[in-house]
């Protein structure tokens, strides 16, 4: 969702005749945007940030803005107040839209400007983007979250769900597919708590299993994927989707966190481990090759040696196709900061690398299985350093390089991007598959 709205902000900023550049050096304008769920982001933003003050003070047409999730947060904009007085325009979340605005106006006074909107009710639809991609396509079909977790800083900086009517998400696809779209990822921090009401609101809610029917009527779409998914949330509408929209990737992406009950009650998740697996079970006999990814935090509060033994479990259970694992790390003003049952970091790194052992001998074996198949690739690029070497998308999001070298496409690979081509499984990694065209 971050990578989408910098999509928008460049997109707003083409619009009044300002281009992105491949060299941060030859920027007359520097925008970081922020992102708050992991410890680690809030300490890179802040050394970026330090690392412009003296070319800002240098350059006087040189301006500096900082956005996104962390801005949503007062100990942060006290921060920046306090030590970082030279920066242009602060603002959030909720206004990234303004961004035009606030530029002029901060070109016109030449004074700082913070603007943070606590939350609101206005979705700002029709806005530009300048994609990254010019195959695929993000695009946002709800914001905020409800769900409170207590590890979790998203509620608070991205405020309460709120989902776009039906129509103007349709009307966002179409257009995207007569730009010549062929994949689009929806958004949302749940999507499938998405309850568009329609614009003239005779049908009532459409819930997020009847928008994917409805995307999937879409001409010139041929693939469509979502993320991410809150286990509570996962219907069985959406389940069936799997199986009756031909468009809807058979791959999901469904948070976990931990396989241990005790856990999963301080973290607020709100399922047990035997309802969770419960859903993996209906995903599965409804779509027996469905790749299924998660997410899963190692040294949660409280958390203790018999807990991560039962989310190892699961994930022994489960044969993920993939995980991203995190280390727990304590967001301020979230429930879990107060806890006093806080795991040692050397306990914590421990345990990290026997569950990304586990993950990954999993991934390893998954893969193996592709092995002399014939999978259909989405080509999403050409490698910077080998103008032969290619990549791609399986259905199951599988990551696949092949190249082009002594084949026909040896002198057109770039026209390759963009296209699904048939691609024969030759060797298999950890984390990928190689590949060549058949």
């Amino acid at each position: 969702m971050n990578e989408h709205d910098s999509e928008i902000m460049a997109g707003l900023l083409n619009e009044k005749g300002l281009s992105r550049v491949d060299d941060v050096k030859d920027a007359k304008i520097e925008i970081l945007n922020t992102c708050s769920v992991r410890e680690n982001a809030d300490k890179r933003f802040f050394g970026t940030l330090g690392q412009l003050k003296n070319r800002h003070e240098k350059e006087n047409d040189f301006l500096v803005c900082v956005c996104g999730c962390m801005m949503q947060q007062q100990s942060v904009i006290d921060t920046l107040k306090s030590k970082y007085p030279w920066v242009d325009i602060v603002f959030g979340t909720h206004n990234l839209h303004t961004l035009p605005e606030l530029l002029e106006k901060v070109t016109q006074e030449k004074s700082r400007i913070i603007d943070i909107w606590p939350d609101t009710d206005v979705i700002a639809e029709d806005l530009p983007a300048e994609r990254l991609f010019k195959h695929k396509a993000l695009v946002n079909i709800m914001f905020g979250c409800n769900n409170f977790c207590t590890y979790c800083i998203v509620p608070y900086t991205r405020g309460r769900e709120k989902s776009r009517t039906p129509e103007a998400i349709i009307r966002e696809i179409e257009g995207l597919a007569s730009d010549g779209v062929k994949e689009i990822m929806l958004l949302g921090q749940n999507v499938n708590s998405y309850k568009g009401i329609p614009e003239d609101g005779s049908l009532g809610c459409m819930d997020f299993a009847g928008l994917i029917h409805k995307i999937n009527d879409i001409d010139g779409i041929e693939r469509i994927r979502f993320m991410t998914s809150h286990p509570k949330d996962l219907s069985d509408n959406l389940i069936k989707a799997f199986s009756e929209c031909d468009k809807l990737c058979k791959n999901i992406h469904l948070p976990v966190q931990a396989g241990s009950n005790n856990v999963l009650k301080r973290m607020n998740r709100v399922y047990t481990k035997e309802h969770y697996l419960d859903l993996i079970d209906k995903l599965r006999n409804a779509v027996p090759d469905i790749t299924i990814s998660t997410d899963i935090i190692v040294g949660f509060p409280g958390e203790t040696e018999d807990d991560f033994n039962e989310t190892l479990s699961l994930v022994n259970e489960v044969q993920y196709d993939s995980a991203f694992t995190f280390l727990y790390s304590v967001r301020h003003g979230t429930p879990a900061e107060k806890f006093e049952d806080q795991i040692p970091e050397e306990v914590k790194h421990e345990r990290f690398n026997r569950l990304v052992d586990a993950v990954n001998s999993i991934s390893e074996k998954k893969n193996a299985e592709y092995l002399g198949k014939i999978e259909k690739v989405l080509v999403e690029g050409v490698s910077k350093n080998n103008p032969f070497a290619l990549s791609g998308r399986t259905d199951g999001f599988k990551l696949v390089n092949f190249s082009t070298k002594d084949t026909p496409f040896e002198k057109s690979a770039d026209d390759l991007i963009g296209k699904t081509i048939d691609i024969e499984i030759t060797g298999t990694k950890t984390f990928s598959l190689e590949g060549r065209i058949v």
